[in-house]
């Protein structure tokens, strides 16, 4: 049924659109909200791994999602991202394994739906004997594939089809077929990736055969009542990406090929353009759903940067898609959806698209988890149950680790106190809120905030806590989370009036002058680099000020969404000098899916980057330095330090002779840059511990 012919009293009052039922023919959605394709690195870990990802699964469908698309499958041996027995459902003996996933998440809610993803990995993977449509190795990938002959098509093709007859007998509601990202079958769509002058290549009519002729023989093959999902770039983000009269052909011809629904997928992997950074507008890409929307009949699924349900519901009710896909948002809290049904937004551990635990870990070849819920993909490991001894515990510091410990001791049935020195919480989570495009920091102090509220911790703010105090008093345990503190490099002339912390510059309670150095280009570098070049709106708030940025056009949709397009940036009016001392590139230790947008960024508004510097001194000309064995003199006005960390420890160092059940995390422990996501895993381990 569509949105409109929804019977009032079934709606939801404040999420009618989103918790509406959709029907597809022989079965039906009961809302609008898909956990979208993930590949958490489960599937590598053999038998094992499916038993994880059974746990994984059934909580996310305990708590409420209508329908969940597995990570990627490769439908054979050649087609896997990486190597391994369990990366291909390519063997009948894997039937047992994924049924263990499938009957878990329909003992969990009987009216989830669950499809297995089938991902042919193309001139992307790892495997021995890569193919693709021509010789043409990916960017990102310097194996060569093997140009595959008519009859590894026509195999291929076979191999689609009985993957999805073996997530049938299986258990899976449906498949998705992935025709997106760079992987195979998008690769024969475009004439870069594809030179062949035969069948299946020449015209796009050619081109796009094998995706169509995979999907119809697929519709064939598993019957009328199964779930047939087809994922279609939509908008590759590269200029020789697919025309608009393209992206609508191909999806007309897989609609009439037999697919169930169209999920749109937007970006290649190497396109230089973000798309699910944090620094992305919230649903920036959903309009180009909304816009393909008008061309087909079948229900459309829309994806990227939707986290949290108004959201979601917004999408809906302009007509946009018709299910709304939340990967990441399902890493960071399995019960999103039920909390949504509830009037329980508040309680929803938000997605910042920070992609430090989830896509980073991913293409690292890590198991995938989530910085702001580290239970995710670790459900049968970390447990947080009740406990049968309640401890008074003190907890002293409210940044990340010990936000994270406080509220998950207590809500195990702990009696916690959390002392704080300053005015806040949130510790180092207020600076990067403030960051230009970190924006979404501040839901995570949110979050703990109302933790805090919902399990009883005591709190005590501007509070700077005494060894003795925590010696007189009769605590169980005490936990140090007190953080990092900035280090002082030893410069000549670091304490000139013209220098600053990176506290002072982020927070803004000094202001930058018009030529700034910034000593040291680790993350904390970078983001002062982001706020000193800013000007204007920030583009994660503002879908037009993004498009300009990335030279995105959306209304008019050229070749890949952005052939002939320049970007146009905003850049404030100073200069700016990021440095640091190693030889290496700066930015080498950000990760994999975000760290080349700061770069790309911070290049685009002319920072100057430099590395192998060494500080000579600093007086009223400015900074001094010596590069390539060459002393310069960088004359500015303003010289903030972010020189790296050293850990805040002395009043463990205090107390660990005093008493027992002292315990030392986060920042306080270890001192590697401002690491939340190790601080809120070791937080929420002890937690569990104890």
């Amino acid at each position: 049924m569509s949105l409109a012919q929804v019977d009032t009293a079934e709606m939801h009052p404040e999420f009618p659109h989103l918790f509406s039922p959709l029907e597809l023919g022989s079965t039906r959605l009961k809302n609008r909200i898909l956990m979208g394709s993930m590949h958490t690195g489960l599937e590598e870990l053999g038998p094992t791994g499916f038993e994880r990802m059974a746990a994984y699964y059934a909580e996310r469908a305990a708590g409420g999602v209508g329908m969940i698309i597995t990570g990627g499958n490769a439908p054979n041996d050649s087609a896997a991202l990486a190597p391994g027995e369990y990366g291909a459902f390519n063997s009948d003996a894997h039937v047992p394994m994924h049924r263990v996933v499938t009957d878990a998440v329909h003992a969990a809610a009987s009216d989830c739906k669950i499809c297995l993803q089938i991902l042919h990995a193309g001139n992307l993977a790892y495997s021995a004997d890569p193919v693709a449509p021509s010789p043409i190795a990916s960017p990102i990938n310097p194996r060569e594939p093997r140009a595959m002959t008519p009859e590894d098509i026509e195999s291929t093709i076979e191999d689609f089809v009985r993957c999805a007859q073996r997530a049938k007998s299986a258990g899976y509601d449906g498949v998705e077929i992935i025709g997106s990202a760079g992987y195979l079958l998008s690769t024969f769509l475009l004439e870069k990736t594809n030179h062949r002058q035969d069948e299946w290549g020449g015209d796009y009519a050619n081109r796009m055969r094998l995706p169509v002729e995979i999907v119809r023989r697929t519709r064939e093959a598993v019957g009328d009542g199964f779930i047939v999902i087809y994922r279609i770039a939509a908008m590759e983000l590269m200029a020789d990406g697919s025309s608009w009269d393209e992206v609508v052909t191909l999806g007309k011809a897989i609609e009439a090929a037999g697919a169930s629904i169209m999920s749109t997928h937007f970006v290649w992997h190497q396109a230089q353009v973000p798309t699910i950074s944090t620094r992305v507008p919230r649903a920036a890409f959903a309009g180009v759903t909304g816009r393909l929307r008008k061309e087909l009949s079948i229900p459309m699924i829309t994806s990227n940067r939707i986290n949290m349900p108004a959201v979601a519901e917004q999408v809906l009710a302009d007509g946009l898609a018709d299910i709304t896909s939340m990967g990441r948002p399902m890493l960071a809290d399995s019960q999103f959806a039920k909390k949504a049904f509830e009037g329980r937004v508040d309680e929803i551990n938000t997605c910042i698209a920070c992609n430090q635990a989830c896509l980073d870990h991913a293409f690292r070849g890590k198991t995938v988890s989530c910085l702001v819920n580290p239970r995710a993909c670790h459900e049968t490991e970390l447990e947080y149950r009740p406990t049968t001894s309640p401890k008074r515990i003190a907890v002293v510091g409210a940044g990340p680790a010990g936000l994270a410990f406080a509220t998950t001791a207590a809500s195990r049935g702990h009696a916690v106190t959390l002392f704080e020195a300053s005015d806040e919480l949130g510790g180092h989570f207020n600076l990067a809120m403030r960051i230009p495009g970190k924006e979404e920091f501040a839901e995570t102090i949110r979050y703990f905030e109302r933790q805090i509220e919902l399990t009883g911790v005591t709190v005590r703010m501007e509070h700077r806590v005494s060894p003795e105090e925590l010696s007189s008093e009769d605590w169980d345990e005490v936990i140090v989370a007190t953080g990092l503190n900035p280090r002082d490099p030893e410069i000549p002339g670091i304490d000139h009036p013209m220098v600053m912390s990176y506290d002072e510059a982020i927070r803004g309670t000094r202001p930058l002058g018009k030529a700034v150095a910034i000593i040291g280009a680790g993350g904390i570098g970078f983001d002062v680099a982001e706020l000193a070049s800013h000007a204007g709106v920030s583009a994660a708030l503002d879908k037009d000020v993004f498009a300009r940025e990335w030279g995105i056009d959306f209304d008019n949709h050229p070749r890949g969404g952005v052939a002939g397009v320049e970007p146009q940036v905003e850049i404030a009016d100073r200069q700016i000098f990021l440095l640091q001392r190693k030889p290496t590139s700066p930015g080498r230790g950000l990760g994999p899916t975000t760290g080349w947008t700061h770069k790309l960024a911070l290049k685009r508004r002319g920072v100057h980057m430099l590395k192998g510097v060494r500080y000579d001194g600093i007086d009223d000309r400015g900074l001094h330095v010596t590069i390539d064995e060459e002393p310069q003199l960088l004359p500015v006005d303003t010289i903030v330090v972010c020189a790296g960390q050293e850990s805040e420890r002395s009043l463990f160092d205090a107390l660990k002779d005093r008493r027992e059940g002292v315990h030392l995390i986060g920042g306080a422990d270890l001192a590697v840059e401002i690491d939340a996501k190790r601080a809120i895993d070791q937080a929420c381990r002890l937690a569990a511990a104890l």
